[in-house]
């Protein structure tokens, strides 16, 4: 039987020059833990980077979700790392999380776990702020990842700019200007459809920022990207990420319905 040992790894990060903590999930298989689903394991596990919103941390997809019965069931090892509300960036005022999340962050967690090197089986997904660092790195880095899916994310981040959202936050992350880099829409633009890995995107239909996934979608569709799409009724919350987290992972591991 199949179940899932949970750990808070507390490290240091050259890149940050500061503490950093890591909560993550790793399979464990038993013979005597009632009442958990179980898959026997094939080598080092799946690996999923979980990405958190603006207002939570580390720990936000432990103690509002069932990610860890989730990643048991599938026999998936995941890591949720905290970056603060950074926006997954070089911060112009701050600490460079993109360059911690995207370069540094795979070679901690190689060193501390037995988990999966191959792209194939490595997948990123998050919520909200983390759905905005989800598209970062799938269009920035598709040769890393299998798929990426993207919970009520931020996909127009000009657009939420250009509303007048968050202006200090912004001012102080991205000093008022979004880079072509940093913009999921001009990633999309320029990239190559071929290269990218597996897309789901999904949003409430009463969020804020469903036009802008929406938008995202039908763009990476028209560009000749796949795609997957669920926009069922609701708002920014978490029990419509809960409801929708297993779908996407076995959208992510590639398991049929």
């Amino acid at each position: 039987m199949r179940i899932v040992a949970f750990a808070t790894i507390n490290c240091f990060s050259d890149v940050l020059e500061v503490g950093v903590t890591l909560n993550v999930v790793l399979p464990q298989v038993t013979k005597s833990q009632i009442g958990v689903a179980s898959r026997e394991p094939a080598g080092p596990p799946p690996l999923l980077y979980l990405l958190h919103g603006l207002s939570d941390d580390h720990s936000a997809w432990m103690r509002y979700t069932s990610i860890e019965r989730y990643a048991a069931e599938r026999g998936l090892a995941v890591v949720m790392p905290a970056v603060g509300r950074s926006f997954y960036a070089d911060e112009r005022t701050g600490h460079p999380y993109w360059t911690f999340v995207s370069e540094e962050l795979p070679e901690l967690v190689a060193s501390f776990v037995n988990v999966t090197d191959d792209p194939a089986k490595t997948y990123v997904a998050g919520l909200s702020m983390g759905g905005y660092g989800t598209l970062k790195l799938a269009l920035n880095h598709p040769q890393r990842y299998a798929a990426a899916a993207s919970l009520s994310g931020v996909a127009d981040i000009r657009g939420l700019l250009a509303a007048g959202e968050r202006e200090q936050l912004f001012s102080r992350v991205f000093a008022g200007e979004i880079a072509d880099s940093e913009d999921p829409l001009r990633l999309l633009a320029q990239a190559d459809p071929a290269t990218l890995p597996r897309l789901w995107i999904g949003c409430g239909t009463e969020d804020l920022l469903f036009d802008g996934n929406r938008r995202f979608a039908e763009q990476a569709r028209a560009a000749g990207a796949e795609v997957t799409t669920d926009f069922p009724p609701g708002d920014h919350e978490w029990s419509l990420w809960d409801a929708q987290l297993p779908g996407v992972l076995d959208f992510l591991l590639d398991i049929a319905p």
